[in-house]
């Protein structure tokens, strides 16, 4: 059986929780390839106890979302940065 996945705008949800922001739209760059894309266009896997997202090219995991009651964990080891866009 092969993975299912959904584009990173599935993490608006969860990540607006934790965010004042619409998190989607920040760029991020990948540990290991280097890309540099939009968390929405990530590929994201939601068929666990969290979110997994993964770089659209190279398909290393680039974040991680994990919610319990109360809190929430949030891994971005596999982003080299992440650029939120903020207004003037």
């Amino acid at each position: 059986m092969t993975d299912t996945w959904v584009d990173g705008n599935d993490l608006a949800g969860t990540l607006g929780e934790i965010f004042t922001m619409d998190v989607t739209m920040a760029q991020g760059a990948c540990v290991s390839c280097g890309t540099v894309a939009m968390l929405g266009e990530a590929r994201v896997y939601n068929r666990a106890p969290g979110l997994v997202a993964r770089c659209l090219n190279c398909e290393d995991v680039v974040l991680r979302v994990v919610r319990g009651p109360g809190r929430a964990w949030l891994d971005l080891t596999g982003l080299r940065y992440l650029q939120l866009p903020m207004p003037d």
